[in-house]
């Protein structure tokens, strides 16, 4: 069975269980709650959530039988997050898996005791989720989806494949801990590349729209979506502005150049949902969220999009297409 239909297969039927559904006789069922900030229908979220509860089945955790996996989507509104946070604090969890800062914060204003298992969030010290990435110290550790220092590849890789771009807008939420820090990091190396800088913040689509429009009335500009729940939200629109203005721009995921976006750099975001799972799978078994570190990407990957080169009329250098790993024709 292909993934996506699994996971539709899993979220069709979790309404109809009851607390105890399928668990075999004597054994306690297990309660994972789930809070991703995405759409219900949105693909990439939905194959994270596929991958994750695969993983768990290889770890001996079967859904429906000894645990249940309950998730919620936040539909890209705060709000929404903010009652599903509440929602599974209330029912008492064994674990809950959380994706992104957009759900971490909410999380930790309903409770300090609910273990908790996060994946792709930038800066769990500065944004004071954890006290070190050895020692977490608290109810939470999880996975971090890059350093900063990978924020500076980014414009590099835009000065690479268009080498005329002297000006770059940096969307970015800085309503999140790993906003300013991105663009601080790619402050560092512009003045060394001769880019002039300038941030839109992401916070509704009509700003996005406004901005990038005003931005590119001028020429030899490109644009770097730096990596948030809100620019993923708005990944479609931010794409489709980038081809209308001809900006060649750089994502910091996959589901962007899989998606139009002229190229991707960053981690391997599914692959954090499979090691998650193990992180899920040691906490059912009496471990403590503050004993397991926060754990750094293993898997990076450089992805290319030649249709969307082609319809902005740039010719990517072969040193690049020598290091992608995906090359979308």
């Amino acid at each position: 069975m292909r993934r996506r239909e699994f996971v539709t297969l899993l979220a069709g039927a979790a309404a109809a269980w009851p607390l105890g559904a399928g668990a075999q006789q004597g054994e306690r069922m297990r309660h994972v709650g789930v809070l991703m900030p995405f759409r219900a229908d949105d693909l990439p979220g939905r194959d994270r959530l596929a991958t994750f509860v695969q993983a768990l089945q290889q770890l001996g955790w079967i859904d429906g039988r000894n645990v249940r996996i309950d998730p919620r989507w936040g539909d890209g509104n705060a709000g929404n997050i903010r009652k599903f946070a509440a929602e599974l604090v209330a029912l008492a969890p064994d674990v809950i898996l959380a994706d992104s800062s957009a759900t971490v914060a909410t999380l930790l204003q309903e409770t300090r005791s609910v273990p908790i298992v996060f994946t792709i969030v930038a800066d769990p010290v500065g944004a004071g989720y954890v006290d070190s990435l050895a020692r977490p110290g608290g109810n939470i550790t999880g996975f971090s989806n890059f350093e900063y220092s990978i924020t500076g590849k980014w414009l590099e890789l835009l000065k690479d494949i268009a080498p005329r771009v002297t000006r770059a807008a940096v969307l970015r939420d800085s309503t999140i801990a790993a906003g300013p820090g991105q663009f601080g990091a790619i402050q560092a190396v512009a003045p060394s590349l001769g880019v002039d800088l300038r941030a839109i913040d992401v916070r509704d689509a009509g700003e996005i729209e406004r901005a990038i429009a005003a931005f590119a009335r001028d020429s030899n500009g490109g644009l770097i979506v730096t990596g948030s729940p809100a620019a993923t939200f708005h990944r479609a629109l931010i794409i489709a502005l980038a081809a209308r203005h001809r900006l060649p721009a750089v994502y910091a995921n996959r589901q962007y150049a899989a998606g139009g976006g002229l190229i991707s750099y960053g981690p391997d975001f599914v692959d954090q949902y499979r090691r998650a799972a193990g992180y899920v799978d040691r906490i059912l078994k009496g471990e403590k969220p503050a004993d397991l570190p926060v754990q750094a990407p293993t898997k990076y990957e450089l992805v290319i999009n030649l249709k969307t080169a082609k319809a902005l009329g740039l010719e990517i250098p072969a040193t690049v297409l020598a290091r992608a790993d995906e090359v979308i024709e």
